[in-house]
């Protein structure tokens, strides 16, 4: 039996703009290694745990755009006889690693908190309270240079995610740092840290979600199968369809193979159906599509037909 294939590689409309993401990577790579570095050097002079957990969060995040970075540039590298696909799905693994990075992160900050919460350290308030208000300012930013793409990929919408916790976090630790100055509470550093990783679980827990998803070969969370199984059989000469797969190519592509049992007179015209049926998923955000024919009067010997 014949089979019809798409290997054209159409890019769908609310893709990211390479360019411009590029840049946004860029410069939120150089505002934030900057940021890791004062704050760094400011939590080991003051003692601040809370100071120094953000700083090696704010370390991950950058981790997590140089990453992130690469995926793209990866994404863009073409096909070849061993790599057909070329490496788009690079985007998926490194998106799954960044969640990976961050949970593993929250853990070692609530280890270094409990052990300060038994030794308590004392604390600058006034140091912690201005190095984090820099930190609002730059996250805040790199927050704001991926805020126009962050519903178009995965890896984009993760970057997003850790630059706005991590201005929220930074003010967190302002206020800390502000009640330490006046109350000499070295112990609201601690507690401070605690919060820091909760915050960092609860934004981690639905990229990571996603991008398990997406490595297991799930329906990507965007797309509805029965919704697809309903489009394609609003062709006149699609019977029913069954055999339907739906996976994540990179972040923002995805492919579906699926049998189409077709009305016993459309054999001529299967260019005809195919053409119809790779523009309806188009619209549904599948853009590789592969279709095997099967007709009405022929019995499928398949298992779920």
């Amino acid at each position: 039996m014949s089979a019809g294939h798409d290997h054209s590689h159409h890019h769908h409309d609310h893709a990211p703009k390479l360019d411009h993401v590029n840049k946004a990577f860029i410069w939120g790579i150089v505002l934030n290694i900057t940021f890791v570095i004062i704050e760094a050097v400011a939590g080991f002079v003051t003692g601040s745990l809370s100071l120094l957990t953000d700083a090696g969060h704010n370390l991950t995040d950058v981790t997590s755009l140089a990453l992130a970075l690469l995926a793209f540039k990866m994404a863009k590298v073409g096909s070849s006889k061993l790599y057909t696909y070329g490496y788009k799905r690079a985007t998926i693994v490194v998106s799954f690693f960044n969640a990976v990075i961050l949970v593993g992160t929250v853990l070692v900050i609530f280890y270094e908190a409990f052990i300060r919460f038994i030794h308590p350290h004392p604390v600058s308030g006034s140091t912690v309270a201005w190095v984090a208000f820099a930190g609002i300012l730059v996250n805040g930013f790199t927050a704001w240079l991926f805020i126009k793409d962050k519903d178009k990929d995965l890896n984009i919408k993760g970057a997003y995610m850790h630059m706005a916790v991590d201005a929220l976090v930074s003010l967190g630790v302002v206020v800390s740092g502000l009640v330490i100055l006046f109350t000499k509470l070295w112990w609201i550093d601690s507690l401070v840290s605690v919060i820091i990783g909760i915050v960092i679980l609860q934004s981690t827990w639905s990229l990571f979600k996603d991008s398990l998803r997406l490595e297991m070969d799930g329906v990507p969370r965007e797309i509805e199968l029965e919704k697809i199984k309903a489009e394609l059989v609003k062709n006149p000469s699609v019977v029913s369809v069954h055999h339907v797969h739906i996976w994540a190519i990179s972040t923002t592509e995805n492919a579906l193979t699926a049998h189409i049992v077709l009305s016993t007179d459309s054999l001529n015209v299967f260019n005809e159906i195919k053409t119809d049926l790779k523009h309806r998923l188009q619209h549904m955000n599948v853009s590789h599509c592969t279709f095997e024919p099967e007709f009405a009067d022929t019995k499928c010997l398949e298992k779920d037909c």
